[in-house]
């Protein structure tokens, strides 16, 4: 049986992913072909400092399953569980350092939509993000995000992916009040929610 090769363009795409939907996918797969990409690692976030105390956050083997349920069939896709393994608050910086051991040799990137971009310098040791792997930025299509100065002259590579209007806080919202997720999801991840019992209790967002 010949040797497995390790990995040497590796992507890390890491969220909350509640749920994961056709979006993330989409995302994961334009920046894998744009930068040719050996793997993308969608990192399933244990405890998402940035968003604790917003809402509810489903159990982190949960949203893992609808992980692994989405890029079972997809080259290229794999989930990570290194966050939810440590245990405690996820960091981006602390996740580097676990995949540098894991891909020894490997160059990394951190994939981030315009929005978290445009926060990075709130990341705790974005230093350390930015000194461990190449920033990627997401763009919508005719839309180029305005984006921090990163440190030491470092310049963010941009990425330009078909933008879909689809929102884990409404396939939550769907769930609950018996809405369809058809499309929205792979039926791989409907599934796993159905089988689970997820997001039958969520409220619906706020309308202003």
């Amino acid at each position: 049986m010949p040797p497995l090769t390790v990995p040497a363009r590796v992507g890390l795409f890491g969220g909350t992913f509640d749920p994961p939907h056709v979006g993330h996918l989409v995302t994961a797969l334009g920046v894998r072909h744009a930068l040719e990409l050996d793997i993308v690692v969608m990192m399933v976030a244990n405890i998402p400092w940035q968003k604790v105390g917003d809402r509810a956050v489903t159990p982190a083997d949960d949203r893992l399953a609808m992980v692994r349920a989405a890029v079972a069939d997809v080259d290229g896709l794999v989930a990570g569980d290194h966050e939810i393994i440590a245990g405690g608050e996820s960091y981006t910086a602390d996740t580097l350092a676990t995949m540098e051991r894991e891909f020894p040799g490997a160059e990394l990137f951190t994939v981030v939509g315009d929005d978290a971009a445009a926060g990075l310098t709130t990341w705790k040791r974005f230093d350390e993000v930015v000194a461990r792997s190449t920033m990627v930025v997401v763009d919508r299509p005719g839309v180029r995000a305005d984006l921090p100065v990163l440190p030491g002259g470092v310049q963010w590579r941009r990425v330009e992916v078909p933008h879909l209007e689809v929102s884990s806080t409404d396939l939550r919202a769907r769930v609950s009040d018996g809405r369809p997720l058809d499309y929205l999801v792979p039926s791989s991840v409907l599934d796993v929610i159905r089988r689970r019992g997820l997001y039958r209790d969520v409220s619906p967002p706020e309308t202003r």
